[in-house]
């Protein structure tokens, strides 16, 4: 899931939705209110490197769903930081669209709501049955030993972009596969109005998945069995410091990455500013950006030591976007044609081609054009070193409290004032108090 995550859930409940006055979704052409409606409206999320590029890339196979149904699609792009609420909004008021996009790791959130219809057998039937979809893809879907309220979409994984011309003019010869290799080479790789590594400081969403990342290495999963909160534990502590201290102690970040929250790192990366990024899926974005395919490469996230795989090896979430369906949509045979037809081999190809993502559809990610050199490290690490974010109903809260403690970290460490051990783990207890009590 791409760029910020601004609200929490809240109590939202089941019956406030079935309670809405209104009814959303999709319209009839004619007066009469026994006619099949003919229109779906889809809120999509914004995946290119501007919502133009979307509509751009989007439009052409909406045409092409309208032709094959005679259903029209009315398309509305969304930018992340508006996105959550947006759909928080419709699932208390019932006005909101057919079908929409959501980012995977809000899944168990948006499920809590009731605003969004279950995928239970029979509706996994009507687009082709459960089985099509990788099981990591799967694993975001909702909360486990509930029926998923959304169907995978885009498959996604983080991965260490290198610059290949800062690397060579700074005598680097290979990307790190450490922590520790990471900080040695991003000296050499700073100074003269240029960092080694870019960070989105004010993106909350991008500080949860680093420091999520970072805590799995350490031991930390920032939520206990059960489902409470544990942001204060000491592995947590450690993951949330090692990812400021990319600034605060060892000065291969710029400070001006302390308020970057809409990509800013990526341009920086495409015009020479910077020489590393941790980034989800980003060809696509290098292309927008004026850099060519051979400009950069790609290598795994580092770990904290030895090779990345499951547990303290884990280097990336499993992100991505889901599809889902809200329960008010007045086309509910619409909309599961259309997730049926979002979710086909051939659009499925199509669609995470342009966006430089992966299919979740099985048979589509044996496509040879998920197969590149770029895409491969990426489908590596889902297979083998990917966690999923925890599947529990105040994921968005965690993302919101936590999100803002790491950027008021790194507001801390541009401004010169101390990043401690003992600084961060009172950030991450307030975070703590901020959550809903169990």
């Amino acid at each position: 899931m791409r760029s910020i995550r601004a609200a929490a859930v809240g109590a939202v409940t089941l019956s406030l939705v079935l309670g809405a006055a209104a009814c959303g979704g999709g319209t009839t052409d004619g007066a009469g209110s026994n006619e099949r409606p003919r229109t779906l409206t889809y809120w999509a999320s914004n995946q290119g490197a501007s919502l133009e590029v979307d509509k751009k890339v989007l439009q052409p196979e909406l045409d092409r769903f309208e032709k094959q149904t005679g259903i029209k699609v009315k398309l509305e792009v969304i930018p992340w930081p508006d996105l959550l609420n947006r759909i928080l909004t419709a699932a208390t008021s019932g006005q909101g669209p057919d079908v929409l996009n959501i980012g995977n790791t809000w899944s168990a959130s948006l499920q809590a709501t009731g605003a969004l219809v279950p995928w239970d057998e029979k509706h996994f039937g009507q687009i082709g049955g459960k089985d099509r979809f990788v099981d990591a893809a799967l694993g975001s879907t909702g909360a486990q030993g509930q029926d998923p309220t959304a169907v995978p979409l885009y498959s996604m994984a983080y991965a260490l972009y290198y610059n290949k011309k800062m690397f060579k003019d700074a005598g680097v010869e290979k990307p790190p596969a450490t922590w520790d290799e990471l900080v040695a080479t991003g000296k050499k790789l700073s100074g003269g109005g240029k960092a080694a590594i870019g960070v989105e400081g004010a993106n909350l969403s991008n500080n949860i998945h680093q420091v999520f990342v970072l805590g799995k290495q350490h031991g930390a999963d920032f939520f206990t069995a059960d489902g409470k909160a544990d942001f204060t534990s000491d592995g947590a502590v450690a993951a949330v410091k090692q990812y400021v201290d990319l600034m605060a102690q060892h000065g291969i970040v710029a400070k001006g990455n302390a308020e970057y929250a809409q990509n800013q790192s990526l341009s920086d990366f495409a015009n020479d500013r910077t020489a590393m990024v941790l980034w989800q899926t980003a060809a696509a974005t290098f292309k927008a950006q004026g850099m060519s395919d051979d400009e950069w490469g790609v290598a795994p996230v580092p770990v904290q030591s030895g090779a990345p795989g499951p547990g303290t090896g884990t280097n990336s979430l499993v992100t991505g976007i889901n599809m889902a369906v809200f329960k008010n949509s007045k086309n509910m045979d619409g909309a599961m044609k259309f997730v049926k037809f979002m979710t086909g081999d051939e659009e499925q190809k199509i669609l995470n081609t342009a966006y430089g993502s992966i299919p979740p559809v099985r048979t589509a990610q044996q496509d040879p054009a998920f197969n590149t050199p770029a895409l491969a490290v990426l489908r590596d690490t889902l297979a083998k070193s990917a966690a999923a974010l925890p599947q529990v109903p105040e994921e968005s809260q965690f993302e919101t409290v936590v999100g803002t403690a790491v950027k008021d970290l790194f507001a801390d460490a541009a401004a010169g004032r101390p990043v401690t051990t003992e600084s961060v783990r009172a950030k991450l207890d307030k975070a703590q108090q901020q959550m809903p009590k169990k």
